[in-house]
């Protein structure tokens, strides 16, 4: 899964170092033996549809939703979403052993818990809240409202009168459907070439397996007792430090939510800790290098550039023009940010292509000259799985049945949703999509990087460029969706699939689960979105909402249209320099041993403070050096509870969104007003 501003959005680069500590975290000797599971030692189900349970389908639900105001909260302050893969797969485990545990308890008889009903309703809750952040309500489709039109200049020439579309439920939820469920179906005959044959690992895939597999040994009984607590008190705890700190936020930049932790000085550059628990959870599941890289953008941005930048006001920018047009200091903002994400975009984009086509000409020359292994050369226990595995077939006329019928139907709705889109549009991005879902999955199963959202920015550009002035933007970011939806739900499918094989679940029930999922997907994350956009400020540059990605986005589409014009005064000049850091910091990262070049910063990691402010990334620093400590202190105990407590953090905090936005909407105001003034105001007060 990806980090993304849309959750996330889910981002390469970022991914890939989550889901290297997701790992480590699954490595403690708690879970040692979870590695050494055997084929033999897993209770099994023998049809596919024993393995999809009404109880499965019902905490899947429940997993969705929460998990869905977690990511959409997530991805409308900072547009920064960890993988919370991990999360949701022991959050589900821990639903359905409790459900399991108070009917026993009731007297009442229920099918024993097993590793493969536990992995289709992860496989079920994971798939419905990747709509939230991974459907581009954050970017590309709040990209397209009016606010993020008028912040983009309604004076810049590519940007042009009219060219916005204010959400809906109605056409959120048929755009999700349409370009959600095509990913689906294009590599489904191909798993078993990708997964058997070339045996990619899928990094994520195998770490949620590994989980799985755990939970389910001789000590997972124990295991998730200890990790059912922790996360139970953290939640409880989450929840009510976010209800207490309500009643103090009755102004605006009132609460705990503005406290000058470092001096007011330091909080007027947006360095502060904010008391959000949700991203010290988040921080705590994050690998150190992403969240010393955030702190590393955050003191370059807000602490050295922004404030010289701003004192050039009259120099380099007009004095009269607002800080916040694209004119003045945001320009700067936005385009140094996009130049940051398009140089390591850009570099991990090719070195994964490049490693890829390695990778199969390998692959080709060893069939074609070297002696296939064969099954008695196998373990026994990998035989077992790959029967398991080949056993179920899913008809290919269904795929590629599905596939057409869905690109015919998109073919001829979204230019009905968006009359800039034309039908050539979709068409054409649906059949490179077909050729790019492969080639994503395949890098995404060597290195776990998944470049849906670059292969997403390319068709932007393209797009951009080719509907020209007039269509250009919405076509672009349309088109965008589409291709980032098809190439992203592709290479995740073939996570499950990985995860499946290991846990030995039917393929069937795998994508019969993740089409539930979807459909949930379909319809909760537009709700989700609404409740937040119909509750809060969503896109205000000043508000805790910001959305900064949809205006990144939309300001993509505007250079597609009209060019390097778009610039504000030596930003081309700031963006070269900074698209050339990425490229560098990537090489030498590659290039540097191991343990060296894992310290090399991240620059997507880096960019999103730029945008964001400095106040989230002290929050997710806080959460780093929580792990740190405790690893140090215990590393045992660590490994075993920092992923229970992490999700209780984020899950008690993200939870709160829901009777905060309901009190927003119904207008009742906290009663207490805590504000921090230096002594100047306070007098005056």
């Amino acid at each position: 899964m990806a980090w993304n501003p849309g959750k996330q959005e889910e981002i390469g680069r970022i991914e890939m170092e989550e889901n290297m500590e997701m790992q480590e975290i699954t490595r403690g000797e708690d879970l040692e033996e979870a590695h050494e599971v055997k084929a033999s030692d897993l209770k099994q189900t023998s049809r596919w549809s024993d393995q999809l349970t009404l109880r499965g389908v019902v905490t899947s639900f429940t997993v969705g939703i929460m998990f869905s105001i977690i990511t959409m909260k997530l991805n409308l302050t900072t547009g920064l979403v960890p993988t919370l893969n991990v999360s949701a797969a022991l959050v589900t485990f821990l639903l359905l052993r409790t459900w399991s545990k108070v009917l026993h308890k009731a007297g009442i008889l229920s099918k024993p818990l097993t590793a493969q009903e536990t992995t289709v309703a992860q496989t079920c809750a994971v798939s419905s809240y990747t709509i939230a952040y991974g459907g581009g309500f954050g970017s590309y489709l709040l990209g397209l409202n009016k606010k993020t039109y008028e912040l983009a200049g309604v004076d810049v020439e590519g940007n042009v009168a009219g060219s916005y579309k204010e959400p809906g439920i109605g056409w959120m939820i048929g755009f999700c459907f349409l370009v959600s469920f095509v990913g689906i179906f294009i590599l489904v005959p191909l798993r078993k070439i990708l997964i058997i044959d070339y045996k990619l690992p899928y990094p994520s895939g195998t770490a949620t397996a590994v989980l799985i597999n755990g939970f389910h040994t001789s000590k997972g009984d124990q295991m998730a007792r200890k990790q059912l607590r922790g996360f139970t008190q953290f939640f409880t705890l989450s929840f009510l430090w976010s209800f207490f700190q309500w009643f103090f936020s009755g102004g605006e930049a009132c609460g705990f939510a503005h406290f000058p932790t470092f001096g007011l000085a330091a909080y007027r550059n947006t360095f502060f800790f904010d008391f959000s628990l949700t991203y010290v959870g988040a921080g705590m599941i994050c690998s150190h290098i992403v969240n010393i890289s955030l702190i590393l953008g955050a003191v370059l941005s807000w602490g050295v550039m922004w404030p010289l930048i701003k004192g050039l006001n009259g120099e380099w920018f007009p004095a009269n023009v607002p800080l916040s047009s694209m004119k003045s200091l945001q320009g700067y903002k936005v385009f140094i940010s996009i130049a940051l994400i398009l140089g390591d975009g850009l570099y991990n984009f090719t070195k994964i292509m490049v490693i890829s086509l390695r990778s199969m000409h390998s692959r080709y020359r060893q069939k074609k000259y070297k002696k296939e292994i064969t099954d008695d050369m196998l373990k026994l226990d990998d035989q077992q799985r790959n029967e398991l595995f080949a056993r179920e077939t899913i008809p290919s006329w269904l795929a590629y049945t599905s596939y057409a019928a869905f690109t015919i139907v998109s073919t001829i709705a979204i230019p009905h949703i968006f009359p800039q889109v034309k039908w050539y549009h979709v068409f054409i991005a649906y059949f490179f999509a077909l050729v790019l879902g492969f080639c994503n999955a395949y890098g995404t199963g060597l290195t776990d990087m998944n470049m849906a959202y670059n292969y997403g920015k390319v068709a932007l550009f393209l797009v951009a460029a080719w509907a020209g002035r007039d269509s250009g933007v919405v076509a672009g970011l349309v088109v965008c969706g589409v291709v980032k939806s098809v190439v992203y739900t592709s290479a995740d499918l073939m996570h499950d699939f990985k995860t499946g094989h290991l846990t030995l679940t039917s393929p069937r029930a795998m994508l019969v689960s993740q089409a539930i999922g979807m459909a949930m997907g379909c319809i909760v994350g537009p709700l989700t979105f609404f409740l937040f956009y119909k509750s809060f400020e969503v896109g205000d540059p000043e508000g805790a909402f910001k959305a900064p990605f949809a205006l990144v986005y939309r300001n993509m589409a505007i250079l597609g249209v009209e060019g390097l014009s778009a610039l504000p005064r030596h930003c081309l000049q700031l963006c070269c320099g900074f698209f050339g850091f990425a490229v560098a910091a990537n090489v030498v990262k590659d290039v540097l041993p191991g343990r060296s070049g894992k310290w090399v910063p991240l620059p997507m990691a880096m960019a999103v403070p730029f945008l964001v402010g400095a106040n989230f990334a002290v929050d997710m620093f806080l959460g780093s050096v929580v792990v740190f400590v405790w690893h140090k202190m215990d590393a045992k105990k660590a490994t075993l509870m920092i992923p229970a407590i992490a999700s209780g953090l984020i899950c008690g905090d993200g939870l709160w969104v829901f009777p905060s936005s309901l009190l927003a909407l119904f207008k009742v105001e906290p009663p207490i007003c805590m504000m921090f003034v230096g002594p100047q105001s306070n007098g005056k007060l």
